[in-house]
């Protein structure tokens, strides 16, 4: 099951270190019985519901995703299990997890609906780069002290990975900051969320491409691929739009880069480490889990 692989990488963003004592007992064969719990049937449903590509996976009511060959989809159920195994808690917006089933790839991506009406893009002709990369700095810094009360790490945006890039004539937006510890040493590999959205009649699908700095200029070609397959249904796009009985969103589509985005970014790494957004990490032990994972890979178990 390659795509497990892969998400064993991924899950070690969702983690913090647990503690010396239990990672012996862990190497020794002998974890403790709820990180263990936690660990197994989870991993091993989501590889056993994985629908694999070429196919055509419906987003709720509201849009299909043409998955291509090469990726996986974890429907909604199977994924929340998982995630929580990781340490994740997830809303109702969370429609699946899409994997890579190569050997390629280090990265896995979250897919939510956000049922928050039509919203107007025409403030994408007048935003400013820097006063939004400032919101989400601002932001971010404003949610450190909660971040303290709970105990961790302040975070801190440095830069643009990818600046908002929005198109009109498809409603897709595309971008991206580093997100890092103010205590994290010079050279670390942080985790990078690469945010894609496409627009609908009534809300907007968010992809939201979990990988790390030094992979994601390599990446961002696929997550733009799995973004431009994903569409609206007939009566959901947005040019379905009615004025006289739709509901407006109460923000603009710049409030899905500063605003918005800048107070739900700090939940990306409550644990001291970049997951995904919307979601609020606890500590979970990654050799626990990684055990577990040698187990299931060690089965033949169909996907």
């Amino acid at each position: 099951m390659k795509f497990l692989r892969r998400l064993v990488w991924a899950a070690a963003f969702g983690v913090c270190a647990v503690s010396a004592a239990h990672a012996e007992e862990t190497a020794a064969g002998t974890p403790d019985a709820a990180s263990q719990a936690a660990a197994d049937g989870p991993w091993e449903k989501a590889a056993q519901a994985m629908q694999p590509g070429l196919r055509k996976v419906a987003l709720s009511n509201q849009a299909t995703l043409d998955l291509p060959e090469g990726y996986g989809f974890v429907p909604p159920a199977q994924g929340k299990a998982l995630m929580e195994a990781m340490g994740n808690s997830i809303g109702d917006t969370f429609l699946g997890l899409i994997v890579p089933t190569g050997e390629d790839g280090e990265w896995m991506a979250t897919v939510d609906f956000e049922d928050a009406g039509y919203i107007k893009d025409d403030d994408a002709r007048h935003w400013k780069a820097d006063e939004l990369l400032d919101e989400l700095k601002q932001g971010t810094e404003a949610g450190n002290e909660r971040r303290a009360r709970l105990g961790f790490s302040p975070l801190e945006v440095t830069h643009w990975i990818e600046p908002p890039a929005y198109e009109s004539a498809t409603q897709r937006l595309v971008w991206s900051v580093e997100l890092r510890e103010k205590s994290a040493p010079a050279g670390t590999d942080n985790t990078v969320n690469y945010n894609t959205y496409v627009l609908g009649r009534e809300g907007y699908v968010s992809l939201d491409f979990i990988t790390s700095q030094s992979r994601v200029e390599g990446e961002k070609p696929v997550a733009k691929q799995l973004l431009g397959s994903i569409s609206f249904n007939e009566g959901r796009r947005y040019a379905d739009f009615n004025s006289s009985t739709d509901k407006v969103a109460e923000y603009g589509l710049a409030a899905l880069i500063g605003g918005v985005a800048a107070k739900k970014l700090g939940l990306l790494a409550l644990a001291g480490a970049l997951f995904a957004k919307f979601f609020k990490l606890i500590a979970v032990g990654v050799v626990a889990i990684g055990a577990a994972l040698r187990k299931f890979l060690g089965r033949k178990t169909s996907p």
